[in-house]
């Protein structure tokens, strides 16, 4: 696994042992090709990655310019993996902050207190997470309004898993499959 583009280009990244599943790199290209159209430029872009294992969606977009990442995981080994990576991304001149919160997803989110606006939100929970868990994320980041008005959210399911029923606030405007892994974009209606 490695950084696609950006300052960072090229560095390999580590992963937990047994913890999690990587989004592959030709599927976070994919996705970063999608967000690029969105946004031009990374350059200023709040990105907030649920799940965030070795950290690689988040450290992308670090890498090509964004000011400030919040990533959550509650894996002890996966937290320590993200820190170690961003090291290595910080070396390469990239400027960005990373931070990294050894917290569930949902207690992240309801802990947040000072409000925050993000431009993108990742979340990419393992494949098995019943999609009720999902759907109260996708409720706590209206109830708190945590996605910019021209922001989007991204979700990865198993192509074989029942389709996700998202809160009347979202629309789905894109959906691209990389592997075993479907990507929902949505935006607030």
């Amino acid at each position: 696994m490695r950084i696609i583009s950006g300052t960072a280009k090229g560095r390999r990244l580590g992963e937990p042992a047994n913890v999690t599943r990587p989004t592959s790199d030709r599927a976070r290209e994919g996705i970063f090709s999608a967000l690029t159209s969105s946004f031009g430029a990374f350059a200023g872009v709040k990105l907030l990655d649920l799940f965030a294992g070795s950290g690689a969606i988040g450290l992308e977009a670090i890498s090509r310019g964004a000011t400030e990442v919040d990533a959550t995981d509650k894996n002890q080994a996966a937290v320590e993996c993200c820190l170690k990576n961003y090291e290595l991304v910080k070396q390469s001149g990239a400027t960005g902050k990373f931070n990294i919160h050894k917290q569930s997803a949902k207690d992240f989110l309801e802990s947040l207190e000072t409000p925050k606006e993000y431009d993108v939100i990742f979340i990419d929970p393992p494949y098995e997470l019943e999609n009720e868990y999902i759907i109260d994320l996708l409720k706590i980041i209206i109830s708190k309004n945590l996605l910019k008005k021209s922001g989007e959210v991204i979700v990865e399911r198993d192509d074989k898993w029942e389709e996700l029923i998202w809160p009347k606030q979202y629309e789905v405007f894109k959906e691209r499959s990389y592997g075993r892994g479907r990507f929902f974009f949505a935006r607030l209606i």
